[in-house]
């Protein structure tokens, strides 16, 4: 008798703590459909990226082809030249650490980022579309990559606007 005195005792003293916890929880799953790209949705647009190997229809740049596969993959934005997503665009939010799905950009090239520990992405390379390290001799040249994470529209269709406030277009 004595242990459930404890127990229910403990449980009085922890549902002021656990319930509200439980309740910010449920709140942040269900604003999820907007803000930033989760991980899983990041990995949704690599897994379309890698089932585009084939040349064969594929478009004929970097950015149209990030573009496309974005597109795609079901998150859309306006086509942007890789410089202006270099600059900064309001459907995409830099961060500092990648995440696959997310852009690598640099002045005048673009790719999707598919697994940041390896340093990899895909985009339209001079053999065709294919996956390469940003970190190579090659890229190192082009500087460090700009990474881009899409911001998920509202359920009204606009961007949130705690998000769209720290685009970075001048």
């Amino acid at each position: 008798m004595r242990f459930r005195a404890k127990g229910a005792l403990l449980l009085v003293l922890l549902c002021p703590l656990v319930i509200p916890a439980a309740l910010a929880q449920e709140s942040q799953h269900k604003t999820t459909s907007s803000g930033l790209l989760t991980r899983h949705e990041g990995s949704a647009i690599v897994r379309v990226a890698l089932h585009s190997l084939h040349p064969a229809g594929s478009p004929s740049d970097c950015s149209h082809l990030v573009h496309a596969l974005y597109e795609r993959a079901g998150f859309h934005y306006e086509y942007a030249s890789s410089s202006d997503l270099y600059t900064g665009i309001d459907e995409f939010r830099r961060v500092a650490k990648p995440q696959p799905g997310d852009l690598a950009v640099w002045r005048g090239h673009a790719g999707i980022v598919v697994n940041p520990a390896k340093h990899s992405f895909f985009s339209m390379l001079s053999s065709g579309p294919g996956v390469d390290s940003y970190d190579s001799p090659y890229w190192d040249q082009w500087g460090q990559p700009r990474f881009y994470r899409y911001v998920k529209a509202a359920p009204s269709g606009k961007s949130s606007s705690s998000v769209r406030t720290t685009s970075l277009k001048p």
